[in-house]
Order: structure tokens, then C-alpha cells, then sequence
């Protein structure tokens, strides 16, 4: 089902526009800027502790980004709905997370796109350009193999 969600939701942007340079810094003060990632997928991930769906899903996107940081695609989480910044730090160490984690606010929300849902994906290409988003858990599986269809 997600995987034939994530495929409607390709035609709907087939026309691929470029989304804006987002920058902003994550939880550890590293500067995140899309431009740095050209070359490679970016799949930036809304989601929040609370959520089951959202933790259901950090195993396939853990594995997901150390399978492909170095090679061709980075995960970039951001966090939404958290009431303090230390209690997400503790959630990220103590759940092993290994990409990025920001925390959200409404100035990076307006940077990627909008929350439908939780958790939600967006997805851009190599050359920056916004082509997928998905509301629901996605897997290591599908979006490797979304990626590799694309290339």
C-alpha cells in the first residue's frame, strides 16, 4: 500500500519543481543545507516520539541512512509536537538514531513542505527538485526500491 501511495504521489509531481536551499541545524549543531546534498537523494522525515507509526518505522530509516549516507542518499529527520529539546536528544541516543535530527518549527516546516500527517516524507532527487511525499511509515525496502528504479 505505501509503496503504491508513494508511486501516486511521484505523478502528482512529475513536473518536479525545485524546492528552496533548506538549511537549518540539527540537534548535535550541524548546519543542514539541501545544496550540500547534491548528488544524492534526501528523504526528509516529519515525525514525533509520541507516534507509533513514527517509531515503528527509525529501524528501516537507521538502516536506511548507513546503508546509503556515503554513497546516494541521506535521511534527515525533524522532529515535530516535542515539548523539550533535551528529552528529544535523549530519545534520539537512546533509540541509536544515526541521521540527522532537527527540531521542527514552523520556519522549516514552510522550508520542505507541509505536515499532513505523521510520520511524513518528503523526497528530493539528486538535483534538489521535491518529487514524492508520503504520509504514513515507509520502509528501507521501498524507498530503496524507488530509489533505484529512478536512477
Amino acid at each position: 500500500m505505501t509503496r503504491v501511495f508513494f508511486g501516486l504521489c511521484l505523478a502528482i509531481f512529475s513536473s518536479a519543481v525545485a524546492a528552496a536551499d533548506f538549511s537549518f541545524r540539527d540537534i548535535v549543531g550541524k548546519q543542514h543545507n539541501l545544496a550540500d546534498y547534491r548528488g544524492k537523494w534526501v528523504l526528509v522525515n516529519y515525525w514525533a516520539t509520541w507516534c507509533p507509526p513514527c517509531l515503528k518505522e527509525i529501524p528501516d530509516l537507521i538502516a536506511l541512512h548507513d546503508a546509503h549516507k556515503d554513497k546516494d542518499l541521506v535521511v534527515i529527520s525533524i522532529v515535530t509536537d516535542y515539548n523539550n529539546p533535551k528529552l528529544v536528544n535523549d530519545f534520539a541516543r537512546d533509540h541509536r538514531i544515526s541521521y540527522p535530527v532537527v527540531l521542527g518549527n514552523d520556519g522549516i516546516v514552510a522550508q520542505i513542505g507541509r505536515v499532513e500527517g505523521l510520520p511524513m516524507t518528503y523526497m528530493f532527487n539528486p538535483q534538489g527538485k521535491v518529487v514524492a511525499y508520503n504520509v504514513g511509515a515507509l520502509t528501507k525496502k521501498t524507498v530503496e526500491s524507488y530509489i533505484g528504479t529512478k536512477k
